[in-house]
């Protein structure tokens, strides 16, 4: 389980998360919505270890991230929003670069698997003439080489079509519910976010995403 404890986010005089707290079981997919500058990338860079919080607490299944980063780092995978591939490289020569990087070794067709069960199929093709969402497939492909246990994905189907983005979320909910992985899941997409999600935690009190989740029945709560 994810346990975040009052998380305070500040930059110099700037307060960007303020007393944050929420929880998120395993094998559960949750949404993270709010306006531009809720704090929802600084919150996942939290979690992600990429930056501290200023004051609070974060814990994944009871271990602090404060004294166990190294741990902490080989349980997680994260997705930016930007796209973070060698264009140059085939997608083969970027799923063995990144492999290189990564802690847990994984054998050429163990890699191949990866892209083939999200139906990237594009395997000795040049990242620079795939489409939009075969790019985006191999960003998750690449951030699940370790076999992390919790997935933060930022944006992860912006700009690409409707097939990818059901292939993608297909994909996540077989992760989710068959293979017990946390996923925390920003989207401005309110109808990926409702139809994928368990549950939506908002960054700020927003009626506009409160009032459009609430009238489809669906769980929303106000960080």
């Amino acid at each position: 389980m994810l346990n975040v404890q009052s998380i305070h986010k500040k930059y110099r005089k700037t307060t960007v998360l303020h007393d944050v707290s929420f929880s998120v079981k395993r094998g559960e997919i949750v949404g993270l919505v709010g306006e531009n500058g809720a704090g929802k990338s600084t919150l996942l860079h939290l979690l992600a270890t990429l930056e501290e919080p200023t004051s609070g607490n974060i814990l994944f299944d009871d271990i602090n991230y404060k004294n166990n980063l190294k741990n902490i780092r080989k349980q997680i995978g994260f997705v930016p929003q930007e796209i973070a591939l060698w264009d140059e490289f085939t997608v083969e020569e970027n799923m063995i670069f990144f492999e290189k990087l990564t802690w847990k070794h994984k054998s050429h067709d163990e890699l191949r698997q990866l892209c083939v069960d999200m139906k990237l199929n594009k395997w000795k093709e040049k990242v620079h003439t795939l489409s939009g969402g075969m790019k985006r497939k191999l960003n998750l492909a690449i951030s699940l080489i370790h076999d992390p246990t919790m997935l933060l994905l930022d944006e992860p189907t912006v700009g690409i079509d409707l097939k990818s983005k059901q292939e993608i979320a297909t994909y996540l909910e077989e992760l989710a519910y068959e293979h017990h992985k946390t996923i925390i899941y920003t989207s401005h997409d309110m109808d990926e976010i409702m139809h994928l999600c368990d549950y939506t935690y908002c960054l700020g009190s927003d009626p506009f995403y409160e009032e459009f989740l609430q009238a489809r029945n669906q769980s929303i709560i106000v960080l």
